[in-house]
């Protein structure tokens, strides 16, 4: 792939993706397509200069959208809004972003006949993992308006593999950490807070787990599926193994800040919150030998570093 467009690529994971591949592939050109809502934030990629190209709009918009597309050869669709409390207070935003949004996109690449169309879901549409990780077969039980839309998109972005022959590839990845993650998602929230003395809310009991991915560990796995060959059509689940609940991470965020447990705030829990997300990724890393780099340890470490070097980066975000 000489040309590919990105949704979302000012946002978290879509701004480590566009590093990570400009870093590895050194022909490779991006168009960034955001629309810059609170979490896409410019100084994410403000020192990336090269082989990029950021235009400013809106997934809904067809117009911004076929012109973004304009002779690239692949899209990897990040963008949605993705804060699960949000989406239980304003769950229309999410509808027309993460559906109709993903609606426009699919429609501009049919047009174009793009050659790879990768669709960012998440292990949020399958609701609870029970009795073991979710595996690519289960059934989809979303539990918020959040994972709901993303689990909308994921299938209606299936559904264009099935009809119209567009080589859709579906990724739903576990929860990601790593720089640059906006400062209401658990971790920099933590770290953040931690820093500036202020209490931790911790949902319920704090014993709800997550199987926790390194950013660029998940990075690398869209990679590995754009540059393959056969995998049209089909899901893949992205993990590390590595589960950890709300206070097992909590802990670690103390003990690396050297910072009390007085800080701990147990708060009531949110409405519909899963206990456990948890995928297997089994059949990734058979398909395509793909496999996590980072272990936990290292990289929970590097994270919590990033956030207190880069106060400059969170600290205006926090005062919104």
């Amino acid at each position: 792939m000489r040309k590919i467009l990105v949704t979302g690529g000012m946002g978290f994971i879509g701004s480590n993706f566009i590093r990570f591949m400009l870093k590895r592939h050194k022909d490779m050109t991006i168009v960034n397509l955001d629309k810059l809502t609170y979490a896409g934030n410019p100084a994410n990629l403000a020192d990336v200069k090269q082989r990029h190209r950021f235009i400013h709009g809106d997934v809904c918009d067809p117009v911004a959208v076929d012109s973004a597309m304009e002779g690239c050869e692949a899209v990897v669709h990040f963008a949605a809004e993705t804060h699960v409390d949000r989406s239980i207070i304003e769950a229309g935003d999410f509808v027309r972003t993460d559906v109709y949004g993903t609606f426009v996109i699919l429609e501009a690449a049919r047009r174009r006949k793009l050659k790879r169309f990768v669709q960012i879901s998440t292990d949020e549409v399958y609701g609870e993992a029970e009795e073991h990780p979710c595996l690519e077969t289960d059934n989809l039980m979303p539990k918020s308006p959040y994972a709901a839309s993303k689990a909308g998109a994921d299938r209606l972005a299936w559904s264009y593999f099935a009809t119209y022959g567009l080589p859709v590839t579906i990724t739903r990845c576990s929860n990601n950490y790593g720089p640059y993650q906006y400062p209401e998602k658990l971790i920099p929230l933590f770290v953040t807070n931690a820093l500036e003395g202020k209490k931790l809310p911790i949902y319920g009991t704090g014993k709800n787990t997550r199987d926790w991915i390194f950013v660029e560990d998940h990075c690398s796995a869209i990679d590995a599926i754009l540059q393959a060959e056969g995998v049209e059509g089909e899901v893949f689940n992205i993990s590390s193994g590595n589960e950890l609940s709300v206070l097992q991470i909590t802990d670690r965020i103390l003990k690396r800040l050297d910072r009390s447990k007085d800080l701990l705030s147990f708060v009531p829990d949110r409405p519909g919150h899963v206990r456990r997300h948890a995928v297997d990724s089994r059949k990734l890393r058979k398909a395509l030998g793909w496999r996590p780099e980072h272990s936990v340890d290292e990289a929970m470490k590097s994270t919590i570093d990033w956030y207190m070097r880069n106060e400059a980066w969170w600290k205006p975000l926090k005062s919104v």
